[in-house]
This record gives C-alpha cells, sequence and structure tokens, in this order.
C-alpha cells in the first residue's frame, strides 16, 4: 500500500473553507513530511445561488461539485464542514470518510455593530440569518426580534450587515475565527441558548473509499473523540430523516471520564412546540445512541412535526 506523493484537495471556493483547507494541509505536512498537497478550489451549486436551500437541493448543494470531483479523479481528498454534509442520505457511492479532524467550537455568536448582546437588542431589531434551526430557536426566546434571510459566506454576510441589511448576525464562532474575525463577535451563546446544528464545528476529510494509500496517510489527523461524537449525531440525522427545512438541532460531547451522551431537538418553524431527548451512551455505542436519539423523538411525535413542514 503506497501512501500518494501528492495529495489535490478539494473544497468550497469561499474564504473560510479554503482557510480549512489550510489547516488540513499544515496538520497534514506535519506528520508526513514525504506527501506534498496542492488545491483544487471549486465554486458550489449553494454559493452560486442566493435563494432558498430547499429549491436547490438542501445541504448537498454545497457538496455535490466537490463530490463529483472526487468521483471524477480531478482530485483525491475533499474537506467538508460536516453540518453541511447531508446526513439523511448516504454519502455518495464510492466514497468514505476518512477522518474528522478535532472539533471546534460547536457555539453560534451574535455579531451586533454596536456590541449589543441577544437581550440587549430592542423590538424589531431583524437578525439576519437564513437557517431554520436559529430561527425556530429565536421565535421561541425572542419573539420581539425579527429574522431576515441572509445567505453567502461568512464575509458577505459581514459586508451585508455593515450595508445596514440586518442590524445584527448570527454566526458559527469556529466559522468567525477561521476567517480570522473573533473581533466582530458581541456575544458567544450557550448551546442551551442556541442549540447547535448537527457536525457543527467539525471538519471531514472524505476520499474514494478504494483509495487505502491516502486513507493510511490521512486517518491519522482523526480525532477519536470527534469521531464517536460525529457518528452518533450523524446517525441520529439519519434516522430522523429531516430535511433542509425542518428545524433539528444537537450535538454530542465525550466528557472528562470517556462517557459519550448526545443531546437533540426538533422545533416548529415558529418555535412553540420543541421536542427535546438527551441520552447517555453507556455501554452503547455512537451510532446506536444516535438511533436511541432520534426514536426517543420520534416518539415524541418528531414525524408529525417534519412531514408537516413544506420542502
Amino acid at each position: 500500500m503506497s501512501v500518494p506523493e501528492l495529495i489535490r484537495i478539494v473544497s468550497r471556493d469561499s474564504p473560510m473553507a479554503l482557510a480549512q483547507v489550510e489547516r488540513v494541509r499544515a496538520e497534514l505536512a506535519a506528520l508526513r513530511s514525504d506527501v506534498r498537497t496542492e488545491v483544487v478550489a471549486v465554486k458550489t451549486t449553494g454559493d452560486k445561488w442566493l435563494g432558498e436551500l430547499s429549491e436547490v437541493e438542501g445541504k448537498g448543494a454545497f457538496t455535490k461539485e466537490v463530490d463529483a470531483a472526487l468521483l471524477a479523479g480531478e482530485a483525491d481528498l475533499a474537506v467538508h464542514c460536516l453540518k453541511d454534509v447531508p446526513a439523511d442520505r448516504p454519502l455518495p457511492a464510492g466514497t468514505a470518510f476518512a477522518a474528522f479532524l478535532r472539533r471546534d467550537d460547536i457555539r453560534d455568536a451574535l455579531v451586533h455593530p454596536g456590541g449589543l448582546i441577544l437581550n440587549e437588542l430592542p423590538a424589531g431589531a431583524r437578525i439576519g440569518t437564513s437557517a431554520v434551526r436559529r430561527t425556530a430557536q429565536l421565535a421561541a426566546t425572542h419573539p420581539h426580534l425579527r429574522c431576515v434571510p441572509l445567505r453567502g459566506n461568512a464575509n458577505r454576510r459581514l459586508e451585508k450587515l455593515a450595508a445596514g441589511e440586518a442590524d445584527a448576525l448570527l454566526l458559527a464562532v469556529s466559522g468567525l475565527r477561521r476567517i480570522g474575525r473573533p473581533d466582530v463577535i458581541s456575544e458567544v451563546l450557550s448551546p442551551e441558548t442556541m442549540m447547535p446544528p448537527v457536525g457543527a464545528g467539525v471538519l471531514a476529510l472524505q476520499c474514494r473509499e478504494d483509495d487505502a494509500g491516502l486513507i493510511e496517510a490521512v486517518s491519522a489527523l482523526g480525532d477519536p473523540d470527534t469521531h464517536r461524537a460525529a457518528t452518533a449525531e450523524r446517525t441520529f440525522l439519519h434516522v430522523l430523516q429531516g430535511h433542509c427545512n425542518s428545524p433539528i438541532a444537537g450535538y454530542a460531547r465525550v466528557d472528562r471520564g470517556g462517557e459519550l451522551s448526545l443531546r437533540a431537538c426538533v422545533f416548529t418553524p415558529d418555535g412553540k412546540t420543541r421536542l427535546n431527548a438527551h441520552e447517555w451512551a453507556g455501554r452503547l455505542d455512537a451510532a446506536t445512541l444516535g438511533t436511541s436519539v432520534a426514536v426517543a423523538l420520534l416518539r415524541q411525535g418528531a414525524r408529525e412535526i417534519i412531514d408537516g413542514i413544506p420542502h
């Protein structure tokens, strides 16, 4: 099994995506000085389309062109934000995850030009976000605020905020750090205040499943705890069969004693109904934990909520 001398890494061409690739290149260079890397940047449907994601192909809009480059042999390794990789269907045939990098911050941040925190925002303040997960939670906890749809990469959203298209933004802490803009954060919201999406803060490395040499080269970049957490979360979402318009949140964590737990929620879009589940793995493996939490929510009526939302 030969390790390749050159690894072509494919990614979206946004500033954040390219910053993520640089992290992978740096970690790989530290691990394997004998391997060279080069970047293959592609523009995805999700980056080009600024309407509702459900009108194209949901979260798959951010991965289709990356998957195609991998399968066509134009690249060897793909770097994804795991939250953008659909979990309601399998990875494209012939591909597999080679590693999940150590998880970054899972929390959301409020960005307000005047430095206000969420509880200080006045009635009618416009919050820029296109995430149904965020919109549902804000509707429940801060009904006096108004969510306005704002698409585009993080840099573009910051430009739109500066242009007055919104009064504040909700963005991922990890994303702002990756583009070197943690300075704009007014408040970091706890996961209890704003539950994160499945896969938050995780970078996933995907390759062709028969590329054994490459898998050997990059698998050591993976973090075991992140792998367990990501497996539980993605299995949960797969069993739930949520779509891109269904507000679903969930995160797994491994405590200091090595115990894995998964907390998850399903919301109605108006935030008025919220189903909760929280379980510890105990002797269960990560995938079984994800299945168990999904079943707990289905017993509470999650299927009716999800199927009742147009998509």
